[in-house]
C-alpha cells in the first residue's frame, strides 16, 4: 500500500537532504585566459615537433630543423661547421662519382667505372694515407683547436677557412646570399650522394648507366 511505499522514500529524502548540509557549495577553478597558457612553439621545418630550444637565433638557412635535438647538447658553432664541411664533400662527392663513369686512373685497383667496386679495389694502405692526409689538413686549419670547446675560441666563423680566391664574398650582402646557397647546395648534395651510392649498391652499375634503361620501362 502507499503508506508502506512511502514511508522509506521519505527516510531516504531525508538522508540525503542531511548530507548536503555538510557539503560546501562547490566551486570551480578558474580556467585562465588564452593568452596566459604558454603554448609551446613548433618546428617551422618539423610541425609535429617542438622547436629545438637553441634554434631561430637568425643564423644562416636555420629552418628548425634538429629532430634528434642535438643542438640542444652541442655547441651549435661546431654543428654548422660539421654541415658545412659535410656538404663541401658530398658536392666533390657527386661531382666525383659522375666523373669516375668516363674518367679513370687505370690500373689494377683505379678501372672501376662502378664507385662501390671501386672504392672495394683499394687498398687499405691508400684509405689510411687518405684519413691522414684530411686529419693533417683539419689540425692545421683549425690551428690544433679540434673541439667544439675551443675551434671558435678566435671568433672564426663557422666554415670559414679564409678559401675566396675570386674574391667572390667581398661584398656583405652578396656573401650572404653565397653562404646561404653554399649550404643549400650542401644539404642537396648529400642527399644526392646517398642517393648515388645507395643505387650503386642495388644496382651494381654505374651512377649514370641505369639512365640507359628509362627508354625500356
Amino acid at each position: 500500500d502507499l503508506p508502506s511505499i512511502a514511508s522509506p522514500i521519505a527516510m531516504l529524502s531525508s538522508l540525503v537532504v542531511a548530507s548536503t548540509a555538510f557539503t560546501g557549495p562547490v566551486t570551480r577553478a578558474p580556467v585562465p585566459a588564452r593568452s596566459a597558457v604558454r603554448m609551446a612553439e613548433f618546428s617551422e621545418s618539423v610541425p609535429f615537433l617542438v622547436k629545438p630550444s637553441k634554434l631561430g637565433k637568425g643564423m644562416t638557412g636555420d629552418v628548425g630543423f634538429d629532430p634528434l635535438y642535438l643542438s640542444d647538447i652541442m655547441d651549435l658553432k661546431w654543428l654548422r661547421e660539421a654541415e658545412l664541411k659535410h656538404g663541401r664533400i658530398c658536392m666533390l662527392g657527386v661531382v666525383g662519382m659522375i666523373v669516375q663513369q668516363f674518367v679513370r686512373l687505370g690500373g689494377p685497383y683505379y678501372d672501376s667505372p662502378n664507385p662501390i667496386e671501386a672504392a672495394m679495389k683499394t687498398p687499405a694502405s691508400a684509405f689510411g694515407q687518405i684519413i691522414i692526409f684530411c686529419g693533417i689538413v683539419e689540425f692545421v686549419l683549425n690551428n690544433g683547436k679540434m673541439t667544439m670547446d675551443d675551434m671558435f675560441a678566435d671568433g672564426r666563423a663557422p666554415g670559414d677557412l679564409g678559401f675566396d680566391p675570386l674574391k667572390l664574398g667581398k661584398d656583405p650582402a652578396k656573401r650572404a646570399d653565397l653562404e646561404l646557397k653554399e649550404l643549400k647546395n650542401g644539404r642537396l648534395a648529400m642527399l644526392g650522394f646517398s642517393g648515388l651510392l645507395h643505387q650503386a649498391f642495388i644496382s651494381g652499375k654505374p651512377v649514370l648507366e641505369p639512365l640507359s634503361a628509362i627508354d625500356s620501362y
